[in-house]
């Protein structure tokens, strides 16, 4: 039965952290984030007598007590929608997503979500993520396609997203962007932040702690686009868009951050997942072809 309550006392190593992120580095490996930023918000952290706020400093010998609260019953629906699933057991299972579907249930799009396909097809998906997103230790935009991990059980949940907090995953994406690339492979390392000007966009931001880095390689050269292959060395959120239409090549089809009506999405694939497996412990490594649409658009091309 997971433990409702816990109780931190501050060392001289984590004086001067913010709330938030000392919580995070003691609970990250049972609950994501974003929970535990619910929690303070939702008032179950207590600090210094009063209820906590997250950007609180700590200092030496203070006690934080946290109060885990029960799980309130959510009727997510599930959806007969058809899935294509890579892999699957009794821990996890391995989904290749079609370009336009949702991850996760979220204002305007409470359904036709992968979590509604996924409700239906299974009887268990872990609950660390709240239960809005069940079962879901990452994801990938809803106009991307590709790989991605689901997991059955809170303890496979634990154990892979602590694999992509330390990096310890293996995620290959193929993406056409506008322009032709000089260079046949390099490595972007540019820290990226919310942007000043849309809150709704993410942008390369050189005061930001959150730094991102990007491999790439280039596949194939075109007149006016770019193949490449782009390994993730950081998860941000949109990442390798970001970071691609700061160097002046962005995604075709990616309208939120550069091109528009060459392409109907982000022209951006997950190719590739490779991941420790949580109960076998053995590496295992998953691929993906190209979606139709990205491979017509390169036939054509190559004519």
């Amino acid at each position: 039965m997971e433990k409702r309550q816990y109780r931190f006392e501050v060392t001289a190593q984590d004086r001067g952290k913010r709330l938030d992120r000392f919580l995070v580095e003691k609970l990250s490996d049972r609950f994501s984030r974003s929970f535990i930023q619910r929690l303070i918000l939702n008032r179950h952290v207590s600090f210094k007598g009063s209820s906590a706020k997250a950007h609180q400093k700590v200092s030496e010998g203070d006690v934080i007590e946290i109060d885990i609260p029960e799980a309130v019953p959510f009727d997510m629906k599930g959806e007969d929608i058809p899935l294509d699933i890579v892999y699957e057991d009794e821990y996890l299972l391995v989904v290749n997503k079609r370009a336009g579907m949702v991850v996760h249930p979220a204002p305007g799009n409470f359904s036709g979500t992968l979590v509604n396909a996924l409700i239906w097809h299974c009887k268990d998906l872990s609950g660390i993520s709240g239960v809005m997103k069940p079962g879901i230790v990452h994801r990938i935009d809803k106009g991307t396609s590709g790989l991605l991990v689901v997991a059955k059980t809170d303890e496979a949940h634990r154990a892979l997203a602590k694999q992509f907090k330390n990096k310890e995953t293996n995620r290959v994406y193929v993406a056409f962007v506008k322009g032709v690339m000089e260079l046949d492979n390099g490595i972007i390392d540019l820290p990226i932040g919310r942007s000043s000007r849309d809150r709704k966009k993410m942008a390369v931001d050189h005061s930001s702690d959150k730094n991102a880095v990007t491999r790439y390689k280039v596949l194939e050269r075109f007149k006016d686009f770019t193949v490449l292959e782009l390994k993730l060395g950081t998860g941000r959120t949109h990442q390798i868009r970001v970071h691609m239409s700061y160097l002046g090549y962005p995604l075709l089809g990616d309208e939120t951050y550069g091109t528009k009506g060459i392409f109907p999405r982000p022209a951006l694939h997950a190719k590739m997942l490779g991941f420790i497996h949580p109960a076998t412990k053995k590496y295992m490594e998953f691929s993906s072809n190209l979606p139709e649409d990205m491979r017509d658009y390169l036939e054509k091309a190559r004519v």
